[in-house]
């Protein structure tokens, strides 16, 4: 069984690996379960509230089922969105801001209601979303060359790294988020394509997964939260002075922008 202390010394790394710039070894030799994993979490998301930050919603990761088996697990992870981890649809995101950065393209839900359930139906999540949004979710790691297993990227807040909206709310009674195809392009060049249901089966399934998740935890999901519900298609790895567009059809497109080293 691992010890309080172990989970501090695993906060500890990730936060100087933060501080630092530099990524830091693997934290699984302190934190081999996924229950102690999520207290790391819990530990860094208390430092940065009391630090200020502000948070805005959550993400969901390994949504993609070639991924789990990667990992050797049977369901998805989730993180914290702070609003400082937000750029603004084709800002520049500053070089060094993300650790290691890749991009994937996702579908946002923006939530009305509070889902304070501990068993949720599709019906009731589509109830509580005032819009959907398409997104980027730049993840990035901590973790040294990215060599991770489940409990690293857990500790390690799912890897996220920044976020970035499309502007245009679309009602989810105006897309069918399932068949909706994506597309992220690079200046241009085609660089990864998906589908909605390459997503759990449909965005909406894992959202229904968040909402069960954190109600059982005692940190239902709030109206006013963004939920980033997972990957539609393969991650992009991202360097100096990128630009990319992605488009999911119904939602419309969102592109981010990513500062050169000497910028």
């Amino acid at each position: 069984m691992k010890t309080v202390s172990n989970i501090q010394q695993a906060a500890e790394r990730l936060i100087g690996a933060h501080a630092s710039g530099t990524p830091c070894a693997p934290v699984r030799d302190l934190v081999a379960g996924v229950e102690a994993a999520y207290a790391v979490q819990d530990l860094l998301t208390e430092r940065w509230l009391a630090q200020g930050r502000r948070l805005t919603g959550r993400k969901i990761g390994l949504t993609s089922t070639a991924v789990q088996k990667q990992l050797g697990v049977d369901q998805p992870d989730f993180g914290v969105l702070f609003a400082d981890m937000a750029a603004p649809d084709g800002a520049e995101i500053p070089a060094g801001a993300v650790l290691q950065p890749r991009a994937e393209a996702e579908v946002a839900l923006v939530l009305e209601h509070d889902l304070p359930h501990e068993r949720h139906t599709v019906a009731d999540v589509i109830r509580a979303t005032a819009f959907a949004l398409p997104a980027i979710e730049v993840v990035g790691s901590r973790i040294r060359d990215w060599d991770i297993t489940l409990a690293d990227t857990v500790a390690d807040n799912a890897s996220s790294g920044m976020y970035v909206l499309g502007n245009r709310p679309v009602p989810l009674k105006d897309v069918d988020l399932r068949l909706a195809g994506m597309v992220i392009e690079r200046r241009g060049e085609q660089v990864s394509t998906g589908i909605g249901a390459a997503c759990l089966g449909h965005p909406l399934h894992a959202a229904v997964w968040l909402a069960d998740t954190l109600a059982r935890l005692g940190r239902p999901l709030r109206a006013g939260d963004t939920v980033l519900t997972g990957a539609l298609g393969p991650v992009v790895p991202v360097k100096p002075g990128d630009v990319l567009e992605a488009r999911i059809e119904g939602l419309g497109d969102v592109r981010a922008a990513f500062g050169t080293e000497d910028a």
